[in-house]
């Protein structure tokens, strides 16, 4: 036998190092011929399969040149690869000697089922550590994904708005798929005369405007027999379509946009119902999802087709889309449905009231001003004072139906212009023209009979004076009556003729004993301001509480639960002498003392109405002013309205 000198010991034996390997190579390729034996190195073995690798060695490597085993570091640390050695070390530290990637110590001359099983089993150990691995991956990638699909969903299922939805949904779409850009349609129209409408698009590498249009449902497009078959399409080059496909794709974009158009892949959206109502259309997904594709060298070397992973991503992302974009629509038809309603109310309201058109509508847009610029005071009393878009509807809606209880109140109340009715009046005039006629043929009753008994005429000439006297009477009865009728301010005089003239009486036709104006007249003539009797008057204020009552009766929801209060409480006053409840100032929700303003405000400033003259800005902010001195108005929020000179903003 040949001795062989071994380059580490200088000792010379029956066989050494580098012919124990030879050995050790030769027996491992008969006992394992599933694996690949590869003699890297003099002093090297390594035996792999598939990914793992087992890397036999001497002693001496290990104690003197370790050197040799630096190549194979990376792959030990990433647990692909381990050391055996034949012969002991002379290292002691077994920890450090594993952390290093050391696994078993053989014989130095091994017998061949030493060797396999030693190498077998550290391949098998590699292959499990890889597997483990590998499942972790998949674990975390899985975890990462979900907790990707769930922040998704709670994007989708939180935005009402159609479009800001539309755009979040392809924008995910796009982040869980790699997707460079993207387009989304939406399905409109009846069963018999459905099209699609294109609603947006997303493009990270080209920059450039889209308008929406309308397109056919067919299968001549990708997203119309996506539509149509109500399935997925994954296209790998739109280019270079498979034969037979019954769609075709428009490279017009690309050649105007210098854009490459490649891998596509089209998923539709179902409704609970089943039924399409969109399509999410993903185009050129990306190797590297931060790179942009400038050239078409750039999309041929990062753009792939969209694998089935992304199929199954997108298909979750389309599955909540569709009912996200489903309940939007419904949230958004119910919110026209509940406009409507309220756009129906008012008008209802003010149909009954002509001389109030459009009061509703300026309120409101006056209060929300206000609000809006309350909102962004940064001092003063209301600088904590908030309100979000949904708070601004909510008082919207109150303000539009602040009057909303005038439903309940007698029209002829709230149309009332003059003290007395229309047929109040007529009724009065024909009275005292019945008195008038009785007068005068009493008269001539009396001048006839004196004439047959041949009365002197100076008699005669007396029965003249007293009908032109008591008629001239009955006249300016009649005209104080009329000039009582207006609504205005009455001096203590005239309250005095009322009473005089109802103490008047006459005959009617029965015999019966009348007087000339009755109690609820003379309580209505008496009126000392404005047209209303204190009947009337809480008729009107009820309104308040109709408002109440009818709007507590809507299911606002929580967002709008308290349009009932904030409207039932516009014509409470700080210091309590507002109606219906009698507030305070503490009491009185803020929506509410801002429509209090904006109510008073435009009651002021607008058209002339029969009992009142519209009054200039200037006159009318200084009643608001005598308001805040009264106690009936907030002092800041009139300040804060009149400085920013809220009204310029309303037409």
């Amino acid at each position: 036998m040949t001795e062989i000198v071994s380059p580490f010991t200088g000792e010379s034996g029956p066989r050494g190092p580098v012919e124990e390997l030879d050995r050790a190579a030769e027996l491992l390729r008969r006992a394992m011929p599933d694996a690949s034996v590869v003699r890297a190195h003099p002093l090297l073995v390594l035996c792999t399969r598939e990914e793992a690798t087992a890397v036999l060695t001497a002693a001496e490597v290990w104690d003197r040149g370790r050197d040799l085993l630096k190549p194979f570091t990376p792959r030990i640390a990433e647990s692909l690869a381990v050391v055996l050695l034949l012969g002991r070390p002379h290292e002691t530290d077994v920890a450090q000697a594993v952390n290093r990637g050391l696994m078993s110590l053989l014989p130095s001359h091994p017998t061949s089922e030493d060797l396999t099983l030693a190498v077998t089993r550290a391949l098998e150990l590699l292959d499990a550590k890889s597997r483990a691995e590998s499942r972790g991956k998949w674990l975390r990638r899985f975890r990462y994904e979900l907790g990707e699909l769930i922040d998704i969903a709670r994007a989708m299922t939180t935005e009402r708005d159609v479009h800001k939805l539309l755009s979040v949904i392809l924008e995910k779409s796009r982040f869980v798929t790699g997707a460079d850009a993207g387009s989304i349609y939406v399905v409109e129209g009846d069963e018999k005369n459905r099209q699609m409408r294109f609603k947006l698009s997303q493009n990270d590498s080209v920059t450039y405007d889209s308008s929406e249009f309308v397109m056919p449902i067919s299968n001549r497009s990708i997203a119309g027999s996506a539509v149509v078959g109500k399935k997925a399409i994954n296209i790998a080059d739109v280019y270079e379509l498979p034969p037979g496909s019954p769609f075709g794709f428009d490279r017009s974009f690309d050649q105007k946009m210098g854009y490459r158009t490649k891998s596509m892949l089209t998923v539709p959206l179902i409704s609970q119902r089943d039924e399409v109502i969109g399509v999410i259309q993903i185009i050129n997904k990306k190797k590297v999802p931060e790179k942009k594709l400038f050239t078409k060298e750039d999309v041929q070397e990062l753009v792939v087709p969209f694998d089935e992973r992304s199929e199954e991503l997108l298909g979750m992302v389309a599955a909540q889309a569709g009912v996200s974009l489903e309940n939007a629509v419904l949230y958004e038809d119910i919110q026209r449905l509940f406009e409507g309603f309220v756009r129906a109310s008012v008008e209802a309201i003010e149909s009954r009231d002509p001389t109030t058109s459009g009061h509703s509508r300026r309120v409101a847009d006056l209060t929300v001003g206000l609000a809006k610029v309350v909102d962004r005071e940064s001092g003063g009393a209301y600088r904590d004072v908030s309100f979000s878009r949904e708070d601004l509807r909510e008082l919207e809606y109150a303000s539009l139906l602040h009057d909303f209880g005038k439903i309940g109140v007698r029209e002829k109340v709230l149309v009332k212009a003059k003290k007395l009715y229309d047929e109040r009046l007529d009724l009065i005039r024909s009275r005292f023209d019945f008195v008038t006629r009785t007068v005068e043929a009493d008269v001539l009753r009396r001048k006839l009979a004196a004439l047959e008994r041949g009365a002197p005429r100076s008699e005669l000439d007396a029965l003249d004076l007293e009908l032109q006297a008591r008629t001239t009477e009955l006249q300016e009865a009649l005209a104080a009556v009329l000039s009582a009728n207006e609504p205005t301010v009455l001096a203590a005089g005239d309250f005095a003729k009322i009473e005089a003239i109802a103490k008047e009486t006459y005959f009617d036709m029965r015999g019966q004993m009348q007087r000339l104006l009755d109690e609820d007249e003379v309580v209505a003539l008496s009126v000392k301001r404005g047209s209303l009797t204190p009947g009337e008057y809480d008729e009107i204020t009820s309104h308040v509480t109709h408002t109440f009552r009818f709007l507590s009766q809507i299911p606002w929801g929580s967002a709008l639960r308290r349009v009932p209060v904030i409207a039932g409480a516009h014509h409470e006053r700080l210091n309590g002498t507002g109606y219906p409840n009698r507030l305070r100032a503490e009491e009185i929700p803020v929506q509410s003392k801002m429509m209090s303003i904006s109510d008073i405000y435009d009651a002021l400033t607008a058209s002339d109405r029969p009992y009142k003259k519209a009054v200039p800005v200037e006159r009318a902010l200084d009643i608001l002013e005598y308001g805040v001195k009264d106690q009936h108005l907030d002092p800041e929020l009139v300040r804060i309205f009149r400085e920013a000179r809220v009204w310029e903003g309303v037409t």
